[in-house]
């Protein structure tokens, strides 16, 4: 399995994380998950939008990998953009919860930019 293909798995597990973040104010509610959730504040309510977002962000993520590596790109540059995707995600969910747009912007935008580079890798090679 290559590396990009293991920063997917990595990928798949991240909003989890950030999921915990925001529920480890204790007493969750179950059974109104969303209730619950809805009722935060502060960065653990910046931890549930993070994990919300890393949601979203994954599935185009993925099929730039997948369609990359079917493709046949250059396995090298698809492991560093899989690798820059997930280290800039992870400071983005950072800098969410720390409360820093500016930053959080930044990031976003970088580990957004690594799809369509993914794509241009793929293309790259496929003429």
């Amino acid at each position: 399995m290559t590396l990009a293909y293991w920063m997917v798995l990595v990928a798949i597990f991240m909003p989890f994380v950030f999921a915990g973040l925001a529920k480890s104010r204790g007493r969750f509610d179950n059974a109104r998950p969303r209730e619950w959730l809805a009722g935060l504040s502060g960065w653990r309510q910046r931890a549930h939008w993070a994990q919300l977002n890393t949601f979203e962000a994954f599935p185009p993520f993925a099929a730039a990998v997948i369609i990359a590596h079917q493709l046949g790109g250059a396995q090298g540059w698809i492991d560093a953009l899989a690798v820059l995707f997930v280290v800039l995600r992870l400071g983005y969910g950072a800098a969410y919860i720390a409360d820093r747009p500016t930053l959080r912007s930044l990031l976003w935008t970088g580990a957004f930019a690594c799809v369509p580079g993914l794509f241009a890798v793929a293309a790259l090679t496929t003429g």
